[in-house]
């Protein structure tokens, strides 16, 4: 038994790095500036709330590859990238991935409906972290900042500022990461 999680350790170590270097040779065009990992980080397993006020927690999404984005209201860059957020929801949202927008700090609840409103967005979640304990966990230092989360619910990759992720190259970027 000890000898199988040897040898399973070793693969995944070395699978890991074989994964990142996989990600780096598809990087182009806005995802030249997303940032992988050689070692997948672990993700917090802190609260946030839903528009109900319901508490949430990413460990709901295990299983999933997740698309994490911190943004707010007040943030222009975010207003620009949303629409992208969510058309990549609609087209490949499901089973095996989802994204996942949290308004990070002071956002009520009618900012970010409206935010949403004015933006076209349908398909995305209204969750809120609003003592922005998941983002200093994670290191947030500016907004907006996108995290993608592996199916095992760690961190594989961050870019930092806006992007069109549905886009040609972050699409095939995601469905890397999907298939593993």
């Amino acid at each position: 038994m000890l000898r199988f999680l040897v040898l399973y350790l070793a693969l995944s170590l070395g699978a890991n790095a074989a994964a990142a270097a996989d990600l780096e040779a598809l990087k182009a065009g806005e995802m030249r500036k997303l940032v992988v990992f050689e070692e997948p980080l672990p993700t917090p397993e802190l609260p946030f709330v839903d528009e109900t006020g319901a508490e949430r927690s990413l460990t709901e999404f295990r299983g999933k590859v997740v698309v994490l984005n911190f943004w707010a209201t007040w943030c222009a860059p975010c207003r620009e990238e949303m629409p992208s957020l969510d058309r990549l929801q609609a087209e490949m949202g499901g089973e095996a991935f989802e994204v996942v927008t949290l308004a990070t700090g002071r956002n009520p609840l009618p900012k970010i409906q409206k935010f949403f409103e004015e933006a076209g967005v349908t398909r995305l979640p209204m969750f809120k972290d609003e003592k922005q304990s998941i983002a200093r966990a994670m290191g947030i230092a500016g907004l907006p900042v996108t995290v993608i989360i592996d199916a095992e619910g760690r961190e594989v990759a961050r870019l930092i500022g806006g992007a069109e992720w549905d886009a040609p190259e972050a699409k095939a970027i995601l469905q890397a990461v999907i298939d593993g």
